[in-house]
């Protein structure tokens, strides 16, 4: 594998209590974006907010971003824009109240008829997402999320140690958290596929966590008299060309999804991205320097085969 970095020996955990003040205010944010998205005062999708669907077939393709451009003349700029060019069929999304639905769809309607008069479609369906579906959706989301990160425990505990399960969702509970707060102060929608993301950062968080433990756990058998904050400073020295070389290969393919990836991906590959750079950090800053505050961590990692 190439070696971006040579041999190193920083001092990670010597930075652990600046690493903690950060990460404790990042946590912070994202609690803050939690109780907002609990009281609906975020910006959420209609996913979760509720609001209407139109589905309409075209005899001929068109293209998203004329369709984009027609809603905005008639103060429909607002939508969600899906095309399936399989069948010319575009899927339009709004956040609106339910009772308005037929209203919206209707002016959706007269809007394309207007601006594409030789093209003409058919209204396949027209749906409205109620905030009751909304809020059964964040129910089962953060549900989603919660078994994520119980499952995440029991695999690493299994592997390792009860210690490096806590540390391993503690630090993906903090990537998530992160992310979920980086766009609550952009203000970016979130929808249904940012909280895919978050699930699949999960996975990411906890398999760069585990490449630091699996070293960490080796280097323990060989040095066993050595300080925690030197065995764990050396695992990390010794995977830190694998981990970076990691980040910059999903990085590479995250950038162009989120600048090239449309308005359907954008969201997605953005929240991947953050969560990437940030799921690095964790599993050097916040996973690892979290074995050595673990009561009896400052002497020996494990209580099993220590000196």
């Amino acid at each position: 594998m190439l070696e971006i970095i040579g041999k190193t020996n920083i001092d990670f955990m010597g930075k652990r209590h600046i690493a903690f003040g950060v990460s404790g205010l990042l946590v912070l944010i994202g609690l803050v974006a939690v109780v907002q998205i609990g009281r609906g005062a975020a910006n959420l999708g209609i996913d979760f907010s509720g609001g209407t669907a139109v589905q309409l077939k075209f005899e001929e393709a068109i293209e998203i971003e004329q369709a984009r451009q027609a809603l905005g003349k008639h103060k429909l700029g607002d939508a969600e824009l899906q095309e399936f060019t399989t069948d010319n069929t575009l899927l339009i999304r709004m956040k609106t109240d339910d009772t308005l639905e037929q209203k919206i769809a209707e002016r959706i309607v007269r809007a394309f008829e207007r601006e594409f008069p030789h093209n003409q479609f058919v209204l396949e369906a027209s749906t409205a997402i109620g905030p009751t579906i909304g809020s059964r959706l964040q129910q089962d989301a953060l549900l989603a999320i919660a078994i994520s990160f119980i499952g995440i425990i029991l695999y690493v505990a299994t592997r390792f140690e009860l210690r490096f399960g806590v540390a391993a969702a503690i630090a993906t509970f903090h990537d998530v958290l992160t992310v979920l707060g980086c766009y609550y102060l952009l203000d970016k929608e979130i929808t249904i596929m940012v909280v895919t993301a978050l699930l699949t950062l999960a996975g990411y968080s906890l398999t760069d966590s585990v490449v630091v433990f699996d070293r960490i756990r080796e280097n323990l058998r060989i040095r066993r008299r050595d300080p925690i904050t030197t065995i764990i400073n050396n695992g990390i020295n010794q995977v830190l060309s694998r981990t970076l070389v990691t980040t910059l290969t999903v990085v590479l393919v995250l950038v162009p999804l989120t600048i090239f990836g449309g308005e359907v991906l954008h969201d997605f590959a953005l929240a991947l991205l953050l969560g990437v750079l940030i799921g690095t950090y964790s599993s050097v800053f916040v996973a690892s320097p979290l074995l050595c505050v673990w009561p009896g961590g400052a002497g020996r990692l494990f209580g099993r085969g220590a000196a």
